[in-house]
């Protein structure tokens, strides 16, 4: 007992008397200081006392798929330094092989009794359910699955299918493709529909789709089949897969962007700088984060937001991987 008290002391900057004061529910303690204290036990991985467990801590959750795509940490960073501002801990959760999964992430978030919680991919069914009977705050960025009842932050996904396309025709491409993730990856699926209904617009060409685990091995993996099909650009949907993109083309002794246009999509960190740098849809990162904390503290604080999606329109960074069609192809 005298260790938690002092290692909470030094945590929040306060006397140990004072941290008594709370974990006993005496009086004289400012509402501040109290949270504050509250907030270390947590943190630190205390329980609280019996008669403090209803009280909900000021945590959050970010709940990550994975860190290996630089948009995730990106994500994560900016809706962390906004949930600080607003006196929020953020607790980030992410899969990693043989650690926690993302099942086992909500029950610890719950057993701490967090503010609320931000998934940045998905959630099962499980997950939403138990949530949902909790009454815990839910806010879903740039969800993976689709999931009714909860707030929605999301890059629109046809607007950018609609920018790559278009960039494309116009430098003479007919023969595009398009590489996405999983067809279950509402975000992947969004794309494709998007895809096929411009495909269909123009009825000349060669328009195939390929479905990627998002990685680089991946995404050279598909692009290697769709290359096949004698496609002369490919709209990706991640910065990764268009980087696994020109490595399958080079192994066709193909050259980016002269024989292949690649369009990728994220705009995540050093795409400047890779060979060549890449034309990418760039996802706006500050805005969607920010949304998406804005969101979750109006539920924390009693402003429940009608359960619809916020789209964000991604802006089209034209670099160097991108070039007029081969040959005049398709002219």
């Amino acid at each position: 007992m005298v260790r938690k008290l002092v290692q909470v002391a030094q945590k929040v900057g306060v006397s140990e008397a004072t941290v008594s004061r709370v974990l006993n529910g005496k009086p004289g303690v400012s509402d501040s200081t109290r949270q504050a204290v509250l907030t270390a036990l947590d943190v630190l991985g205390y329980e609280r006392p019996t008669q403090l467990r209803g009280v909900r801590a000021r945590l959050v959750g970010l709940v990550l798929p994975e860190l290996q795509n630089p948009i995730f940490p990106a994500l994560a960073e900016v809706a962390g330094g906004a949930l600080v501002q607003l006196g929020f801990t953020p607790v980030l959760c992410t899969r990693s092989a043989g650690g926690l999964t993302e099942a086992e992430y909500v029950t610890m978030l719950l057993d701490q009794q967090v503010s609320g919680v931000i998934f940045c991919g998905g959630l099962t069914p499980d997950e939403s359910r138990a949530l949902k009977e909790r009454g815990v705050p839910v806010v879903l960025l740039n969800a993976a699955v689709d999931h009714g009842g909860f707030p929605q932050v999301s890059t629109d996904d046809v607007a950018a299918v609609q920018q790559a396309y278009a960039h494309l025709t116009s430098l003479g491409h007919t023969r595009i493709g398009l590489m996405v993730g999983p067809a279950d990856h509402t975000p992947s699926r969004r794309k494709a529909a998007a895809f096929t209904t411009l495909a269909r617009q123009s009825a000349t060409g060669t328009h195939p789709i390929g479905h990627a685990l998002f990685s680089f091995e991946g995404g050279q993996a598909v692009a290697t089949e769709l290359l096949t099909t004698g496609i002369t650009a490919l709209i990706c949907g991640s910065d990764i897969l268009a980087l696994g993109a020109v490595r399958a083309a080079r192994r066709q002794g193909l050259t980016v962007p002269h024989d292949l246009s690649v369009v990728g999509y994220d705009d995540s960190a050093f795409m400047n700088y890779t060979d060549p740098p890449l034309t990418t849809l760039r996802q706006p990162i500050e805005a969607m984060s920010r949304a998406a904390v804005t969101l979750l503290a109006n539920q924390i604080n009693g402003t429940n937001p009608t359960p619809k999606e916020l789209l964000h329109e991604p802006e089209l960074v034209v670099r160097h991987s991108t070039a007029p069609a081969p040959g005049g192809a398709g002219l």
